[in-house]
């Protein structure tokens, strides 16, 4: 799979069977469909749109590329250039450029190039293309061009689903009480729940100990007790 060479990573566990759909059921058909129109998809930070986008990589293998423009990065607009030959190519954090204008002609002959070549192409951002602030109109009017979805927030079921399946992929069992203990005392944004069931498995691995809500008391406990 091709990927940009300065340390981006395509995350082991980003894939379709990982992602609790919640009310995004038609999304996910969409992006796991073959080919079609330009794809947009937007919503609040961790609502899923980098591991879904990571899931189209991974489902086309060496077909796809995926390529962030996040601002930590710095990449230069150039970057982009060759990506278009790919059959496949996400680009996350589109909104990151928003007002660039050479980031916005990047885009463009990126979007008119793809074109030609049949390539699919995704992108993913934080709002729907139209409500961004483009200052190049002919790259607004190609992004207002694309299929746009808005990922939905998952309900509490949908984050204790999620945090099931996370459990699942790396080998753990996790009680429902357990997952409906941390939902309730800790961050409910998923990231943050996600992170934390991270660090409690490798705790828990490390102790040999079940992931159970007193061992996750304990552990938590002890945490803060050490000097950091």
């Amino acid at each position: 799979m091709k990927q940009l060479a300065l340390g981006v990573q395509l995350r082991a566990d980003a894939v379709f069977e990982s992602f609790a759909p919640g009310a995004n059921s038609e999304i996910i058909a969409a992006l796991r469909a073959a080919g079609g129109n330009p794809v947009w998809i937007w919503g609040a930070r961790g609502s899923g749109k980098t591991h879904l986008l990571q899931a189209v990589c991974a489902a086309a293998g060496d077909a796809a590329a995926y390529f962030p423009l996040s601002r930590e990065l710095g990449l230069p607009p150039g970057a982009l250039s060759g990506f278009e030959n790919c059959p496949v190519l996400c680009v996350d954090d589109v909104d990151a450029v928003a007002g660039n204008l050479d980031w916005e002609h990047a885009l463009f002959r990126l979007y008119n190039e793809a074109a030609e070549l049949h390539t699919r192409l995704i992108f993913a951002a934080s709002a729907a293309p139209r409500t961004l602030a483009w200052c190049l109109d002919d790259w607004k009017s190609r992004a207002g061009a694309c299929v746009v979805y808005q990922l939905r927030d998952l309900d509490e079921a949908g984050r204790i689903e999620a945090l099931c399946l996370r459990a699942a992929q790396r080998g753990l069992q996790l009680p429902r009480e357990t997952a409906e203990f941390l939902l309730n005392r800790f961050p409910r944004d998923l990231p943050s729940l996600l992170g934390l069931l991270d660090a409690l498995d490798e705790a828990s691995l490390a102790a040999q100990r079940r992931l159970t809500i007193p061992f996750i008391r304990a552990a938590l406990e002890k945490s803060a007790k050490t000097p950091p």
